[in-house]
């Protein structure tokens, strides 16, 4: 078996381009202490191959509607397995985020039936 220490690091730029992700959003999650990174000879920032699980990991964590913060608390099974969905380190946290979810959407259904009602009263015919 291959150890993943034999792979060469990767630029900020083939970081970007192998997770789809701006070299911008990687150095700003790199500033925040979510992925590690060394300097190449040349003052360069490189990323060890693991970086593009990582970056993966963290977009889809920003996408249910965690914070930078909150990512950087999570440990090292969120961050380090692809597709990880929880560990048990993270269901209390992920199932707090849903049920914030949750009101927040009972709480836009209640505005749009209200704005529903407003708009059927002001739709009535002039007589």
């Amino acid at each position: 078996m291959t150890s993943p220490a034999r792979f060469p690091p990767l630029s900020i730029g083939a970081l970007a381009n192998a997770t789809g992700v701006s070299v911008w959003a990687i150095r700003h999650y790199d500033e925040h202490g979510l992925l590690a990174s060394g300097r190449a000879s040349n003052g360069y920032r490189t990323f060890p191959p693991i970086a593009v699980t990582q970056v993966r990991q963290i977009q889809r964590l920003i996408a249910t509607g965690f914070s930078l913060a909150e990512i950087r608390a999570f440990p090292d099974c969120m961050l380090l397995i692809e597709g990880a969905a929880a560990c048990p380190e993270t269901s209390d946290v992920q199932r707090k985020r849903l049920a914030s979810v949750e009101r927040q959407i009972a709480d836009l259904e209640k505005r749009r039936a209200k704005l529903r009602g407003m708009l059927a009263e002001g739709a009535t015919p002039a007589g």
